[in-house]
């Protein structure tokens, strides 16, 4: 029985995009991925910087489609999508569908060929679970910069995430 914490519980867990290459992708069957911005691809408020670019750029020429998706406003998540070369919805109420959904009819890709790929249980993995799309757990970029409510959340998604890591061990 998975009991009420496998909502939360991500489908892979890496330590950082870095491993999330083209090569990772194709072996999941993955076309498409949904990023969160803040803490996943770069740190907390920070532009798309040089390194981000380039990651972008690696997954556009193996043909890899992307999206970001984020609770911000406008202002921030366009410019991050403009720099990386990608669509985006803003102030998407994660863990509301309504993004991951915008970004698979955006990505003209089904659900089973795109991943999410966030640093929060509690907005980006649960949001992709709710969708029913794969989840990719990340470690954060700077979680001591994280805003003050994301701080909050954290000890309790160390919990969930403790019973993830038993639930994986025993598998």
């Amino acid at each position: 029985m998975n009991g009420p914490l496998h909502l939360f519980y991500p489908t892979e867990y890496v330590s950082g995009i870095a491993e999330i290459t083209p090569e990772w992708l194709s072996a999941r069957g993955a076309k498409g991925v949904v990023f969160d911005i803040d803490n996943t691809v770069v740190p907390q408020d920070a532009p798309a910087d040089e390194a981000a670019r380039r990651y972008f750029e690696k997954l556009h020429a193996a043909g890899i489609k992307t999206f970001v998706v984020s609770n911000n406003a406008e202002p921030r998540v366009k410019a991050f999508a403009e720099a990386v070369g990608c669509g985006y919805c803003h102030k998407a109420k994660k863990p509301s569908r309504r993004g991951y959904l915008a970004a698979i009819r955006g990505m003209h890709l089904r659900r089973r060929e795109v991943v999410v790929v966030g640093d929060q249980l509690f907005t980006d993995i649960w949001g992709a679970n709710r969708s029913r799309i794969r989840s990719v757990l990340v470690a954060p970029l700077e979680p001591k910069k994280d805003t003050a409510g994301v701080r909050l959340k954290r000890p309790f998604e160390k919990i969930v995430f403790g019973f993830w890591k038993r639930r994986q061990k025993n598998s």
